[in-house]
């Protein structure tokens, strides 16, 4: 098994609408979706992924509670979901894993490091299915990583 890439990287911000207006501006990045201010996620031209980049705005008074700016998590890509279930294995033999979430058109597991630094692994529903997946239900639920892997199988992604 093998992470084949990063996906996506998500940052804590404090001006959500001035950081989307530099990235759509200095990097030509797209708009998928905004909360305005509390997050939005863009898309590089011509990424295959649902989103690029994620953005949470973190207001002064989220800061005492831990929270702060700069890098939330990064998200690496696995090709398949029996990779995803062996990554899952691996880290609660390891006590990291700290959540699973299906996001639609990902399944995503969250682990620690060591230092305490937050990281993902997903697998990413094939792009044809994500129009079906964004509708069939709430945007984020809990992962049924067994269910997935008899709905999906070997299907190959990425």
């Amino acid at each position: 098994m093998a992470v084949r890439r990063l996906n996506h990287a998500v940052l804590y911000v404090d001006d959500l609408a001035r950081v989307v207006d530099f990235y759509r501006y200095a990097l030509g990045f797209e708009v998928r979706m905004e909360i305005p201010g509390q997050a939005a996620f863009l898309r590089a031209q011509g990424s295959a992924n649902d989103h690029d980049l994620g953005l949470f705005e973190v207001g002064e008074a989220d800061r005492p509670h831990g929270r702060y700016i700069g890098l939330y998590h990064l998200a690496w890509e696995v090709g398949t979901l029996a990779e995803l279930a062996q990554v899952r294995a691996r880290l609660e033999e390891r006590g990291a894993l700290v959540g699973a979430s299906d996001h639609r058109v990902s399944k995503s597991l969250y682990a620690k490091d060591p230092s305490g630094i937050e990281f993902e692994v997903m697998w990413r529903v094939p792009a044809e299915n994500w129009e079906q997946e964004m509708s069939s239900g709430e945007m984020i639920a809990p992962l049924n990583l067994e269910a997935e892997l008899a709905r999906w199988g070997d299907r190959v992604t990425g």
